[in-house]
């Protein structure tokens, strides 16, 4: 075996980056993400009467527009296969159909969206009848999932929205000026919307979407904007703070003014969500493929010391300012992860975790590169560290030297690699065992000034099991049977479900490619 069959080193096949359209041009942000938006050209249509402004966000009143699909380069091709037999099942029952939230954004923009949420006319009832495979979920806000082709694909009236209008409002709205029953029934929909851009609604039979929030204009801006006052937004479910984080990450977005002052003023109310929920969230954010921007983002704005209070001590230990622009090793490591995820390329959560944790063990006590590479290598062959060392010990090329986490390469012997290697899995189980104990959390940053305070572990038992048996093999020598993967190609769909195999060597491309550069002779 050699280390160029591993192809650790090389770039993915594949690019993440959407392709160009006519009517977008490119756009850099400062920010770790660069962006498609709408030319003003493409902004065109009829308008409807002005829309009361009723985000808080200045005077200027939103106005409605109907935009045709085709000249923002949308295509029902873009709609995957289930979606659309979705659709045309309703569709073809006289029922009125419309993608919404989201997917409607990932499409304008030009990207493949994380899945398709449809709303229709159809009651519940009338949606299960429809199809052989569904059923009603949820008491709250329940929905359909409709079973199509090996995936589910989610479906929800307006009569359910509908019902659950106007409870609790304590913000002034009014029925929409000059508008029809059926534009108030689908700007009444819109209005229970998270954020601006996610309040879009598209026909895909008339070819229009419906633009009652302003979420082209934001979309045009690069802004995440709440629909409703975000003070009373962020109340209302605090689950919402940070799905502005994973947005605004993953499309490099930034906030608006009021937006980012209440992500950061009421960042405490994310405490009040279930644990569940929590692992959820963070999983959109670490998974998808825009884990650093996440990260980034979390920090600026407060967040991260209540999520993940380990990782926010080691910034303030090594000076990592909240809009700091530079990088570190905790972040070289997810950036790497990025490169090889997407929206529809999600990794299961045990890898980014097992990340976090071999990143601490790391930071605790800096290695020799070469120990480093070598125990990446055993976790990815399943444990045999002798191939590995041998393996590690022909890499001619040289280490990323920035990162306080690698020490000065020495001349090592085999013996001693062996016994590093052991030591630093052994270090990584330990700090995974303190990343899930909630006296240990809680006192990570009490040795720093003005800390917050901290206890919330949100990894199961599980999750923490499954992350152990990644690099378990390790310490325990090396796994009857298992077979270490061949080449640079990843199996995204075991990924996603956590294959052990697939996770190892996702993990080990990440950190040798972290630790030896591509760019590097």
């Amino acid at each position: 075996m050699a280390v160029s069959g591993l192809c650790f080193a090389c770039k993915p096949h594949f690019s993440l980056r959407p392709p160009l359209f006519h009517c977008f041009r490119k756009i850099r942000f400062s920010s770790v993400a660069a962006i498609e938006t709408l030319d003003e050209s493409v902004i065109q249509g009829a308008h409807f009467s002005p829309a009361k402004n009723v985000n808080g966000e200045g005077s200027k009143l939103s106005q409605w527009k109907k935009l045709n699909s085709q000249d923002l380069g949308i295509s029902t091709s873009n709609i995957s296969k289930p979606t659309r037999k979705v659709l045309n099942g309703l569709k073809t029952k006289g029922y009125e159909v419309y993608l919404v939230g989201g997917c409607v954004r990932d499409l304008i923009l030009k990207r493949t969206p994380k899945d398709f949420d449809i709303i229709t006319t159809a009651e519940l009832r009338e949606v299960v009848k429809a199809f052989s495979r569904c059923e009603i979920i949820g008491r709250r806000f329940p929905i359909c999932h409709v079973h199509m082709d090996d995936t589910i694909v989610e479906v929800s009236s307006f009569s359910t929205s509908a019902r659950n209008f106007g409870r609790g409002l304590t913000y002034e709205i009014e029925k929409p000026a000059g508008s029809d029953k059926k534009d108030f029934v689908r700007w009444r929909n819109c209005l229970q919307r998270d954020f601006t851009i996610n309040g879009l609604m598209f026909d895909p039979f008339a070819r229009i979407i419906y633009d009652y929030m302003g979420g082209i204009e934001d979309i045009k801006k690069a802004k995440v904007r709440t629909v409703i006052p975000a003070s009373t937004s962020f109340q209302e479910d605090g689950a919402r703070i940070l799905r502005a984080i994973r947005i605004a990450a993953r499309l490099g977005f930034s906030f608006s003014r009021e937006t980012a002052h209440f992500v950061k003023n009421l960042s405490c109310l994310i405490l009040r969500l279930d644990k569940s929920r929590l692992l959820m969230e963070m999983n959109y954010m670490m998974a998808y493929g825009s884990a650093e921007a996440s990260l980034r983002l979390l920090w600026k704005f407060g967040l991260l010391e209540l999520l993940l209070p380990i990782q926010a001590a080691y910034f303030v230990r090594t000076g990592f300012r909240r809009r700091d622009k530079r990088s570190n090793m905790l972040l070289s490591l997810f950036s790497k992860l990025d490169r090889l995820l997407a929206p529809n390329r999600p990794c299961y959560s045990s890898l980014w975790v097992g990340i976090l944790a071999f990143h601490k063990a790391l930071s605790n006590k800096p290695r020799d590169p070469l120990v480093v590479a070598a125990f990446s290598l055993a976790v990815h062959n399943g444990g045999d560290i002798p191939e590995a060392i041998n393996i590690a010990k022909n890499i001619n090329k040289s280490h990323d030297g920035s990162f306080h986490e690698l020490s000065e390469p020495q001349n090592l012997e085999n013996l001693t690699l062996v016994n590093e290697v052991m030591d630093l899995a052994a270090s990584v189980k330990s700090t995974l065992s303190e990343m899930t104990d909630e006296h240990f959390v809680s006192q990570a940053m009490s040795a720093y000034p003005q800390a917050p305070f901290s206890d919330l572990v949100f990894i199961p038992l599980a999750l923490y099991l499954n992350v152990c048996k990644v690099f378990e093999c390790v310490t325990m020598g090396a796994e009857k049977g298992f077979v270490a993967k061949q080449g640079s190609w990843i199996d995204y769909e075991l990924l996603a479900l956590g294959s052990l195999r697939e996770t190892r060597h996702t993990f080990a491309r990440v950190v040798f490619d972290t630790v030896y550069p591509l760019d590097r002779a």
